[in-house]
This record gives structure tokens, sequence and C-alpha cells, in this order.
């Protein structure tokens, strides 16, 4: 069996930006299979599985969360840093400026509807916030 170069690689696996849990898996599936061939892996594999793995701790690190025992205003805090959200991006789930600060300060709780929405931007459970 020939082994794929770097570019039928690519060409097969596709690797993007991962948005999504599905993604997610199917990325981490593929780099497990690298990971699994150890020794036997060609050095284009090993490129391929290098890439996968920055995909990876890129998606990891915009979703991961602080402790349990944080605050919603911390973790909102954290989500908005980890995925480059500006407060001006959150005015359409507060209203005002003046509320998003407030909410972002811990001044002002976070209602059902708004983690909802949230939880929407975010791509998390709404409870995140509440």
């Amino acid at each position: 069996m020939p082994i794929a170069t770097y570019e039928q690689l690519l060409a097969e696996t596709v690797p993007e930006v991962i948005v999504n849990r599905d993604q997610y898996q199917e990325i981490s599936t593929r780099f497990g299979d690298l990971v699994g061939k150890g020794r036997a892996r060609s050095s284009d594999e090993t490129k391929l599985m290098r890439l996968l793995a920055v995909l990876i701790e890129d998606y990891d690190h915009r979703h991961a969360m602080p402790p349990s025992k944080s605050k919603p205003a911390e973790r909102l805090r954290f989500l908005c840093e980890h995925a480059a959200k500006k407060p001006s991006d959150l005015i359409a789930v507060f209203g005002q400026r003046s509320h998003v600060n407030e909410a972002l300060n811990g001044k002002r709780e976070i209602s059902l509807d708004k983690a909802r929405k949230l939880a929407k931007l975010f791509g998390v459970k709404p409870g995140v916030f509440l």
C-alpha cells in the first residue's frame, strides 16, 4: 500500500477550525488513529497529527470553563475572553451597554431569558450563567 502524501491526507481529513462537538469528535478520532500508529506513522501523518492537535487544543481552549464554584459574571468574562467577544457583542443580549457592564462586573443578575441567549451565543448550557 503506497504511503499517502501530506496533501492527500489533508484532502482526506479536510481539517478546519472546530466549531461544534461533532467536528470535535471527528477530529479527535482521526487524531487518536494517528497517535495509535506510533512508530509506523509516516512523517506526513505526523505533520497532520500535529495540525489536528492544534485544532483540538484551540477548541478546548475556547470551550473550557472556569471552576464550578465561580460566579456567573466570572464565567461570562471567561467565555468572552476565550471567544474573543467584546462587551459590545453582548448588547444584543442585554439591550444596553450599562447592563452589559453590570452583568460582566457581577452587579446585575443574569435572568433565565438572558442566560438562554448567552448560551446560544457561546454554545454552552444556560445553567452556566445562573
